[in-house]
């Protein structure tokens, strides 16, 4: 059976893409594109300025790091009696004598203004946010049965961590913070491990093309890629010294005051431009008598 010449399909030719006839380069012809108009080819890409570093207030530290980067994430990470809290008092107190406007994420409420005092802190230059439950609060509503009646039960109480992002979000979208610390020292390590992703990236984002240090102290590395500056604390000596007994000048073999240890410093990352010649240091603290 042959069919008529109405019934074959006609024949179409396709127009070639413009940018194709014209023999553009490769990229110039995918910047043609709409979708891809904004794509910018490595080799053309600016190089980021090094950040400005300001000293952490121990000088192994600074010469093992160059200081701490503004505009970025540094993490600081260890074990209990590891020297996370020695750190960050220093952090604290070369910050707020350099006259910089500081804020303190405390997590688990366990700053010691004693200790803060002794290490140099200076507290009109710094905003404590203390997170978790006030006392006034715990006492209004086990004294009061009726407030407990009012509150939703299906509404979930917020946690301490979660008011510390939440804080720490405000903080940095606000601005005109020299640093800011999170301390979630603390803090399980499952808990701390919870934390999302997204919010380190929202706060790498927040923090970046500004002045403010954004300094994190955590048991184990909580911010894996977010973090420019990561370092690892560990304790690796103790000094003690001997009780002098009050009524002779004979030292007390049954008692030892901790004068303070060693504590060795790693680091881990360093996203920085200047490479370090080593990756471990070591500085001494010294303990704070109240008194």
């Amino acid at each position: 059976m042959s069919l008529s010449s109405s019934s074959v399909c006609p024949q179409f030719e396709l127009e070639p893409l413009t940018f194709a006839s014209k023999k553009l380069p490769r990229m110039e012809r995918f910047s043609a594109l709409s979708k891809l108009a904004g794509v910018i080819p490595a080799s053309r890409l600016e190089v980021r300025p090094t950040p400005e570093m300001v000293s952490s207030g121990i000088r192994e530290l600074d010469l093992l790091t160059g200081g701490l980067p503004r505009g970025c994430l540094t993490e600081v990470c260890g074990a209990a009696s590891s020297g996370r809290t020695s750190l960050l008092l220093s952090v604290l107190a070369a910050s707020t004598q350099r006259s910089e406007v500081c804020a303190l994420v405390d997590v688990t409420d366990a700053l010691d203004p004693v200790s803060a005092h002794a290490a140099g802190v200076i507290f009109e230059n710094l905003l404590w946010v203390r997170c978790g439950n006030s006392p006034q609060k715990k006492s209004f509503i086990a004294n009061n049965n009726h407030a407990r009646k009012t509150e939703p039960s299906d509404r979930r109480k917020e946690g301490p961590v979660e008011q510390a992002l939440r804080v720490t979000d405000l903080l940095l979208q606000s601005g005109g913070f020299g640093l800011v610390i999170i301390d979630l020292g603390d803090v399980p390590v499952k808990v701390a491990r919870r934390i999302p992703l997204t919010s380190w990236f929202r706060f790498q984002r927040a923090v970046e093309n500004t002045s403010t240090v954004l300094f994190v102290i955590a048991p184990v590395p909580c911010a894996p890629t977010c973090a420019s500056l990561l370092m690892k604390l560990r304790a690796s000596g103790k000094k003690l010294s001997a009780v002098r007994s009050q009524l002779s000048a004979e030292p007390l073999c049954h008692s030892w005051l901790l004068d303070g240890f060693q504590v060795e410093g790693k680091l881990l990352r360093s996203r920085m431009e200047r490479k370090p010649v080593q990756s471990v240091t070591r500085f001494d603290t010294r303990a704070a008598r109240a008194g």
